[in-house]
C-alpha cells in the first residue's frame, strides 16, 4: 500500500495544502428587470480598525451575480447613511432605487464584532428586516453571504444559497509534466478554494453528503477505481469496498443513509444501493445494458439514472425497492446525467440537439423540455439547493471551465480559473445549524 501512495503523490490533507486561485465569476446575461437596490458601504468605529473584507461589497456581488437586482453604483449615491435616523428616502427616491441597505460594524465583547444591517423599501420608508450579527474578524466573509441570504430570501420570497459551497474537479500539468488532479471545495462565490484530495490519476464525481459535511468521489488509485467517502473537517477518508470493474458515480440519499452507485462486479453496470449503516450493497436494475449516474428524488423514494437499454441514453425512473424502470425522456435521441429540482417537479440534464451537448429542463408534469444553456459540450448540471441557479461544465474554446445558468434560463454566468481546467461541478446542500 505503501508503496502505491507514493507512486500516486495522494495527499489528503485538507487544510494546509495549497489552493489554487479562486474562480472568478463573470456575469454573460442577467435579467433586463433586476430590481434596483442600494447597499451603501457599512460604516464601523475607529476602534475596530481596518477590517479584512468589504461586507457591502461582497453583498453587493452576490446580489448581482443572482442576476435578480441591480445594484446602485457607489460613486452614484448621493449619501452614505448607516442608521435609519440618517436615510432621506426621497434621495434614493429620485436615484430610482426600490430598496436600501445600510449596516455598521462596532466592537464587541470577547473580542467579537457586531456586524449590524437594515434593509428598507424606499418607497413606502419603512424597515423590512435588520438583524445585528456577532462574529470573529475571520468570519466576515461569512456574515456577508448570510446577510446576502437574508435580503435575497425578504424581497424573492426564496431562501438564498450565497452561503453554500460548490466542488469540482480540476487538472493541471505538474511539476513532472504529468497532469495532477484536485477536488476543490469553495465558496460559492468561488472564494476561498480548499484542496480536498489530489492525486496524479483522475479523480471524478464528487457528491455531497445531506448534511454537507462529507464529499463521495471516484478515485483511481491503485489498480481500478474505487468510491470513497471523505470526511472534509478532518480530511479523514473511508474507501468502500473497491469491486472488479466499474465502481462509480456515487449519490448520497436524502436522509444520509445510503449512497446509490454504478457498479459492474456482476457482470453489466446496474445500479446498486448501499446502507452506510450495515455496509451492504443491494442491487436495484438487472439489464444487460449500461445503468449509471443515479440521483435521488428529493422524497427518497425514487432514483433516476441514464441507460441505454432502449439502444440511446434515456432516463429512466425507478423505485427505491426496485421493480420495472420507467422511461422518462422520449425527446431526442441522447439525455444523461439527470439531476431534480429541490422540489422535485423537474429534472435538469444533458440533451444532445443538432450534435451539441445543451443543459436541459425536463417538467416532470407536463413533459416539456426547454433548453437552458448556450454551449456546444455542456455537461455534469447540479442544481443550487434553493433551485434558482444550475451549475455545470462547459468549454470555453479549448478548456474546461464552470458555468452556471438560472432555472428559467435568463441569467447566464462564466466561472474562469487561472491556470488548469475544471469539471463535475457539484452544488452544497444548505448549511445545516
Amino acid at each position: 500500500m505503501k508503496h502505491i501512495l507514493n507512486k500516486l503523490s495522494l495527499l489528503l490533507v485538507f487544510i494546509a495544502l495549497p489552493a489554487m486561485s479562486a474562480l472568478k465569476i463573470e456575469i454573460t446575461q442577467g435579467v433586463s428587470s433586476a430590481q434596483p437596490i442600494a447597499v451603501v458601504p457599512f460604516a464601523s468605529d475607529p476602534i475596530v480598525g481596518v477590517l479584512p473584507v468589504d461586507i457591502a461589497q461582497v453583498v453587493s456581488d452576490d446580489l448581482t451575480r443572482s442576476g435578480r437586482f441591480k445594484v446602485l453604483p457607489r460613486a452614484d449615491m448621493l449619501s452614505r447613511p448607516s442608521s435609519a435616523d440618517q436615510v432621506t428616502f426621497r434621495n434614493w427616491q429620485a436615484l430610482g432605487q426600490d430598496n436600501l441597505v445600510i449596516g455598521k460594524i462596532t466592537q464587541g465583547v470577547n473580542g467579537l464584532l457586531n456586524v449590524q444591517f437594515q434593509l428598507f423599501d424606499v418607497y413606502k420608508g419603512e424597515q423590512l428586516t435588520g438583524f445585528s450579527i456577532p462574529a470573529r474578524p475571520s468570519d466576515l466573509r461569512g456574515v456577508a453571504h448570510r446577510i446576502s441570504d437574508l435580503i435575497y430570501e425578504k424581497l424573492t420570497g426564496q431562501k438564498g444559497a450565497f452561503s453554500t459551497r460548490i466542488a469540482y474537479v480540476t487538472s493541471q500539468a505538474g511539476s513532472s509534466g504529468k497532469p495532477e488532479y484536485k477536488i476543490q471545495v469553495a465558496d460559492a462565490d468561488g472564494f476561498g478554494p480548499k484542496t480536498i484530495v489530489s492525486s496524479t490519476e483522475p479523480l471524478m464525481s464528487p457528491a455531497w453528503s445531506p448534511r454537507g459535511d462529507k464529499l463521495s468521489y471516484v478515485s483511481f488509485e491503485g489498480t481500478r477505481s474505487a468510491i470513497y467517502s471523505q470526511t472534509l473537517s478532518t480530511g479523514t477518508r473511508e474507501k468502500l469496498k473497491s469491486f472488479k470493474g466499474i465502481n462509480g458515480a456515487p449519490a448520497w440519499s436524502p436522509d444520509g443513509t445510503q449512497l446509490a452507485l454504478t457498479l459492474s462486479k456482476d457482470g453489466s453496470a446496474d445500479i446498486y444501493i448501499y446502507n452506510v449503516i450495515t455496509r451492504s450493497f443491494r442491487r436495484l436494475t438487472k439489464s444487460y445494458a449500461i445503468d449509471t449516474e443515479p440521483a435521488w428524488s428529493p422524497d427518497g423514494r425514487q432514483l433516476i439514472f441514464t441507460s441505454d437499454r432502449g439502444g440511446k441514453p434515456q432516463l429512466y425512473r425507478i423505485s427505491i425497492n426496485g421493480g420495472r424502470a420507467a422511461r422518462v425522456t422520449f425527446e431526442g435521441d441522447y439525455n444523461a446525467r439527470g439531476r431534480y429540482s429541490p422540489d422535485g417537479k423537474s429534472v435538469v440534464m444533458v440533451q444532445r440537439v443538432n450534435r451539441q451537448y445543451k443543459i436541459a429542463m425536463l417538467d416532470l408534469k407536463t413533459g416539456f423540455t426547454r433548453i437552458l444553456t448556450k454551449g456546444n459540450l455542456d455537461e455534469s448540471p447540479s442544481f443550487a439547493p434553493n433551485g434558482s441557479m444550475i451549475l455545470y461544465s462547459t468549454k470555453d474554446g479549448l478548456k474546461s471551465i464552470l458555468a452556471a445558468v438560472s432555472s428559467d434560463g435568463q441569467v447566464h454566468q462564466k466561472f474562469r480559473l487561472q491556470g488548469g481546467e475544471v469539471r463535475e461541478p457539484a452544488w452544497s446542500p444548505f448549511k445545516t445549524e
